[in-house]
């Protein structure tokens, strides 16, 4: 893939996000989270793209990444990407762990036998809880339907378009791509 160049940053605290130019991100194969390698500023790293809620996509970018492409907040970067050959494992909440380490061994054989990326589909639905009760009856009912054979969870919009609860955090500044 061509190089592309972040539009918009924010820094909060110890990481920053950068915007995909719609160009770029229309060339991915999905407008959902898409496990990404590539080069900052020429320094290789591995990642993934969230949607941003409209039809491109958002990268998070810790600030040990930010400091080894000598990147600052606010920079405008060089950012090669193509989709990752094997997609990376999604932090699992604590709270998701538990209940599945206590759940039917049927819902942990098919945790560990589906994709990292629908892995992260279910984390995304659990975490986009507005509340603790629908969050705890998300991980209920994820344990439930990983037992009873099901592999991706229902009514989840991978892209973020209809559903804004994977859209990019709001940016403090953002700045043009030349």
């Amino acid at each position: 893939m061509e190089p592309a160049r972040a539009d918009q940053r924010r820094e909060d605290n110890h990481w920053s996000f950068l915007v995909l130019p719609l160009s770029v991100s229309a060339r991915l194969p999905s407008r959902g989270v898409i496990a990404i390698e590539g080069t900052m500023n020429g320094f290789p790293f591995k990642a993934t793209l969230q949607p941003d809620g409209h039809k491109s996509h958002w990268l998070k970018v810790a600030q040990a990444l930010r400091e080894r492409a000598g990147a600052e907040a606010g920079d405008v970067l060089t950012l090669e990407i193509a989709p990752a050959t094997k997609a990376p494992e999604p932090d699992v909440p604590a709270d998701l762990r538990k209940a599945l380490a206590a759940a039917d061994p049927k819902a942990r054989v098919l945790w560990s036998d589906i994709t990292p990326i629908a892995r992260t589909d279910w984390i995304h639905w659990i975490s986009s809880a507005k509340q603790e009760e629908t969050r705890a009856r998300r991980i209920r009912n994820a344990c439930s339907m990983l037992a009873a054979g099901k592999r991706r969870v229902c009514c989840f919009d991978r892209s973020g378009f209809y559903s804004k609860s994977m859209s990019a955090p709001k940016a403090a500044h953002s700045s043009s791509v030349e």
